[in-house]
């Protein structure tokens, strides 16, 4: 049995972000073992470094969508990448940068799955718009933008507008009481959702887990997991670009739900998102993290050999040509 094939893919942004750091969490996660973490699990790994570097810049005071023509370009190449490694019968794990960057993944999934699924494990709903937020902060409309609740290049960036049905979607340890993602606005026009509440998952994390993988089964024919560390409690790994105290769920709840994402059949990308490495700079909190993520990974990954191979798996799902 041949060992899974995997491709790492570095997006050193933080162009959507509220400020800089996030662009250096590729280099820190690579220093800090998370590749070697893989690669010493057996799996066959290739590293494409950094196919993108966008650190913040600010915007202009009263922009809305602030560096929205940055991040796009920024989405638009981690979406290529994504799209090669999986052409090449690799599994994409991307390192981020803010979470902007998963609508790149999931439209380079697309180009190989046009009906894959979103397992979206984060802090925060991200169902922020242009015309629903004052702060004009990209990464905090990822969700919003994914569904359609904003139209713009960003939300257009996939084979089809929007680039997902609410079904398609599961938004996994949220924070319920932010006041702008989860307004009843918001709620309404994302409306047949499957969420788990960042509260749900403390109580019962492997229930939690086992209902959005049921969710995704029977709506989706693979699956982008996205996992941002403000999902975290700030307390527990103080890591988060926008920290949630007291809100996040433990390091070690994260650490045993993730491999339940990770084993799921049909798994097309692996994306992390919103480690700032300079928060913490002793590295214990970030080899923390590795522990947990990379370990995760490479677990669920180890005990699935790779028999037919990610290009085989891919192929029968392209759009006919």
């Amino acid at each position: 049995m041949a060992a899974r094939r995997v491709a790492v893919i570095g997006a050193a942004t933080s162009a959507g972000s509220h400020h800089a750091g996030q662009e250096r969490a590729p280099a820190a996660l690579r220093a800090a073992g998370f590749v070697t973490r893989l690669a010493d699990a057996g799996l066959d790994v290739t590293d494409a470094g950094d196919v993108v570097t966008a650190p913040f810049t600010p915007d202009e005071p009263a922009a809305t969508a602030r560096s929205l023509a940055t991040v796009v370009q920024v989405a638009g190449t981690v979406a290529d990448a994504v799209a090669k490694a999986l052409a090449d019968g690799r599994l994409p794990v991307v390192l981020g940068g803010d979470c902007t960057i998963t609508l790149g993944v999931l439209a380079g999934v697309q180009r190989h799955a046009p009906d894959a699924g979103l397992l979206y494990f984060d802090g925060d709903a991200d169902l922020d718009t242009p015309a629903t937020t004052a702060s004009g902060v990209m990464d905090a409309m990822g969700a919003a933008h994914l569904l359609g609740l904003a139209d713009n290049p960003l939300a257009r960036l996939g084979s089809r507008f929007p680039m997902l049905p609410s079904s398609r979607l599961v938004q996994f340890g949220y924070d319920e009481t932010d006041p702008e993602s989860n307004s009843a606005g918001a709620l309404q026009a994302a409306g047949g959702l499957a969420r788990f509440t960042g509260a749900q998952v403390r109580a019962d994390p492997a229930g939690c887990a086992a209902r959005a993988v049921a969710a995704l089964a029977g709506a989706a024919d693979g699956v982008v997991v996205h996992f941002d560390v403000d999902a975290v409690d700030s307390a527990d790994l103080p890591l988060a670009n926008f920290p949630h105290y007291g809100l996040g769920v433990p390091l070690a709840v994260a650490a045993g739900v993730l491999p339940v994402f990770y084993r799921m059949p049909r798994l097309l990308a692996a994306v992390f998102t919103e480690v700032n490495p300079s928060y913490e700079p002793s590295g214990d909190a970030l080899a923390r993290y590795i522990d947990a993520t990379a370990g995760a990974l490479a677990a669920a990954l180890a005990s699935q050999a790779d028999v037919t191979g990610w290009g085989g798996l891919v192929k029968d799902s392209r759009p006919a040509e």
